[in-house]
C-alpha cells in the first residue's frame, strides 16, 4: 500500500456516531495540514442502501473474527490528494489508517461477496466544504422514546449548520438505489461540488468518480 499509517488515536472517536466522527475528522485533517485549508481535497461518502442494512467488513465493532458489522448506514472521509492519490478515513476500520481506496474497497465491501440485490450498497458523496457548512445533527436518532440514549452521544455540542438548521442528518443517510445517477460524467462531479446533499452512486461508480476529478 502506498499510502502512510496515521496515528488513529489523535483524532476524537464516538461509538454510533461516525457522521460527528467524520465532521470533526475533516475540521483537523484541515487544522494540522494534512487536507487542504478549505478542505476541498476532501469528499464525504454516506453508505447506505433502501433496506438500511448495509454489510461492511474489518469493522471494529464487529463480533467476528472478518470484522463483518450490518450497519443502518456509515460515513467515511475520502481524500484525493494532490499528487492524485486517493485514500479513506475510517475511523471504525481496523485497516490501516489511512487506506488506499482501491483497497479499502476491496477490503471493506468485498465486491465478489454476493448481496441479494436489495442490500447492494449505495454511496452518497458530498463535498466537504459543503458538509461542514450545512450538516446538523441534534442526535434525535439516537434517542429511544423515553428519552434515554440509545448510545452515549460525543462531550461536544451537537453540530449546527451556518444558516442555524439543527438537524438534517436524515436528508443525507435517506439512500435509495432509485436516487443513484446512471453515469458519473463531468456534470455530476459539478452537482456534487455545489449541491448540500450531492450525489447518489452505485458500488461500481465510486472509485470511477473519484479518477474523474481534476
Amino acid at each position: 500500500m502506498a499510502s502512510s499509517a496515521v496515528d488513529v488515536s489523535q483524532f476524537d472517536h464516538t461509538p454510533y456516531y461516525c457522521e460527528e466522527n467524520v465532521y470533526f475528522l475533516c475540521k483537523n485533517l484541515c487544522a494540522n495540514g494534512m487536507a487542504q485549508p478549505d478542505g476541498s481535497d476532501l469528499y464525504i461518502i454516506f453508505i447506505s442502501n433502501d433496506k438500511k442494512q448495509t454489510a461492511l467488513w474489518h469493522q471494529k465493532a464487529s463480533k467476528f473474527t472478518d470484522g463483518l458489522a450490518l450497519w443502518d448506514y456509515h460515513v467515511i472521509c475520502v481524500q484525493r490528494k494532490s499528487d492524485s492519490s486517493i485514500v479513506v478515513w475510517d475511523l471504525d476500520s481496523a485497516l490501516q489508517f489511512p487506506s488506499p481506496l482501491a483497497f479499502y474497497v476491496s477490503e471493506t465491501t468485498r465486491p465478489w461477496f454476493q448481496l441479494f440485490p436489495e442490500y447492494q450498497r449505495f454511496f452518497r458523496i458530498v463535498h466537504a466544504p459543503i458538509f461542514l457548512r450545512y450538516f446538523a445533527s441534534d442526535r434525535r436518532h439516537m434517542k429511544e422514546p423515553d428519552g434515554t440514549w440509545q448510545a452515549q452521544p460525543p462531550a461536544n455540542d451537537p453540530i449546527v449548520a451556518e444558516d442555524g438548521t439543527v438537524h438534517n442528518l436524515n436528508e443525507y443517510i435517506e439512500i435509495r438505489a432509485a436516487d443513484a445517477v446512471e453515469n458519473v460524467d463531468g456534470e455530476m462531479i459539478d452537482t456534487v461540488h455545489s449541491d448540500k446533499l450531492g450525489i447518489v452512486v452505485k458500488e461500481t461508480q465510486l472509485e470511477q468518480f473519484f479518477t474523474h476529478i481534476t
